[in-house]
């Protein structure tokens, strides 16, 4: 028989029936110490862990209440209140061992025993150990993956009449369990506000889980949003729940839902229909009970009437309309978003406190934004990389686009072109010294070097 790697602690007055345990679970458990003095039990418990613990219920010679045995295991639950602790009695009292097992011992065995009937008591409590373990984690791990999900950066900035609106609109559907949907340029922060509903919901304690269904595939599509069972395809090499499975109990967002084909149109209907789903390679369904709240770029109506979005599917997700507003239209949150990305990147970047002059708040304000805050907030960011001074002119946010500029429908503005820009800037002004430049980005030398590569920079 294989050892299990496990640690029992022995706790006995009798060398004998000290001896007699450790030959009796020596085969089936790998480490195994002996005690005869239970004063040394603090010492033990606060060096070493132990999977189970046998403690004597009497250390007294002539001893038979069990009074010293119950004291020692409340000392030992007061240390841990999870340790397996079975207690070890010669006289059989069933009254004293359901005592000791309402302070909470695990099990009783009496002296003497059947070796069998020991090593399968204490196997049952290192069993009950683990699972008890194994919970904890599972916890742990669950609570890591909401911080994860929900991410607490929610704050909506704005003081615009625009904004004001939405808000009142937001907080009256933010308390119910509509399904929304979010309408709203690239950039303008629909993930933001969706996930802004979900934590002024009832539902904000369980996750929130964003799916990008501009990026799954047609085949994957069932797989990454309803699971699959083991060996279901070539690549099922365990089982995987759904992205509907896990935002059970929470809110499901779906970004950029108009890149979906009628095929998958029809599939995600009938899963937010029904509120079932089925894991691919399985017959079973399975519950699910989950908000929805969906967004696109895309004017889904136009696309009902071009017959490229089922209206069916619309009108089931469509419960609550809300539209984003793009930044050109809310001229009066320019200002607030600018020093709020200020104050962020400066903190991120060690520049201390940075502000705008008067001519660089005007420049802003000039800009048309075709990219949305997530333009603002790329240029405030490199600029806060780039600059020199406290205070940021115009010469500093190497804006592309003012508003009496005709933008072409083709253009757009790429974060990666932006990003290459920075870097190329970062090393010119550092006279081609890699370390350097890569200190002020904020960079390693590594992911300094490995995006060089990718931009095609070199120096």
């Amino acid at each position: 028989m294989k050892q299990i790697s496990a640690n029992i602690l022995v706790i006995d007055d009798d060398s004998d029936v000290l001896h007699s345990a450790r030959m009796t679970l020596k085969p089936l458990f790998k480490n195994i110490t002996v005690e005869s003095q239970p004063e040394q039990i603090n010492y033990l418990l606060n060096h070493h862990q132990y999977d189970v613990i046998l403690l004597d219920m009497n250390y007294t010679t002539g001893s038979t209440s069990g009074k010293e045995g119950l004291y020692w295991l409340q000392q030992i639950k007061g240390l841990n209140p999870e340790q397996q602790v079975v207690m070890i009695t010669a006289y059989g009292d069933i009254k004293l061992a359901v005592e000791a097992m309402k302070i909470g011992a695990a099990d009783f065995v009496v002296k003497p025993w059947e070796n069998e009937k020991l090593q399968a008591t204490v196997l049952s409590a290192f069993n009950l150990s683990q699972s008890k373990q194994e919970i904890e984690q599972l916890k742990q791990k669950e609570t890591g993956i909401k911080q994860l999900l929900n991410d607490t950066s929610t704050e909506i900035i704005g003081q615009s009449p625009a904004m004001k609106s939405l808000f009142k609109m937001t907080a009256k559907v933010a308390t119910t369990d509509a399904n929304v949907i979010i309408f709203g340029e690239n950039g303008t922060g629909k993930e933001l506000l969706a996930k802004s509903i979900h934590e002024k919901s009832s539902r904000s304690n369980n996750v929130f889980v964003k799916v990008d269904l501009g990026t799954i595939s047609e085949s994957l599509f069932e797989s990454e949003m309803f699971g699959h069972a083991k060996g279901s395809f070539t690549d099922a090499k365990q089982d995987k729940i759904g992205r509907f499975e896990l935002a059970h109990g929470g809110t499901l967002f779906l970004d950029e839902i108009g890149n979906l084909s009628l095929n998958l149109q029809a599939k995600l209907l009938t899963a937010i229909q029904h509120k079932t789903i089925t894991r691919v390679g399985t017959s079973e369904t399975i519950a699910i009970d989950c908000r929805i709240i969906a967004a696109t770029n895309n004017n889904l109506f136009q696309m009902v009437q071009n017959g490229e979005f089922r209206e069916d599917l619309l009108y089931r997700i469509n419960t609550v309309e809300l539209q984003m507003p793009p930044l050109q239209d809310r001229p009066e949150d320019i200002q607030l978003l600018a020093e709020h990305f200020l104050k962020l990147f400066g903190d991120k970047y060690r520049k201390g406190t940075l502000q705008l002059s008067k001519k660089g708040l005007k420049h802003l304000e000039q800009h048309s934004w075709p990219g949305n805050i997530r333009e603002l907030q790329h240029a405030i960011e490199r600029a806060v990389i780039m600059s020199d001074t406290s205070v940021l002119d115009p010469d500093d946010l190497l804006l592309q686009n003012p508003k009496n500029k005709v933008i072409s429908p083709n253009e757009s503005v790429s974060l990666n072109e932006i990003e290459k820009e920075t870097i190329e800037k970062a090393i010119a002004k550092n006279k081609g010294n890699i370390s350097k430049a890569a200190k002020e980005l904020g960079l390693g030398r590594t992911t300094i070097y490995r995006k060089m590569d990718k931009y095609g920079i070199s120096y």
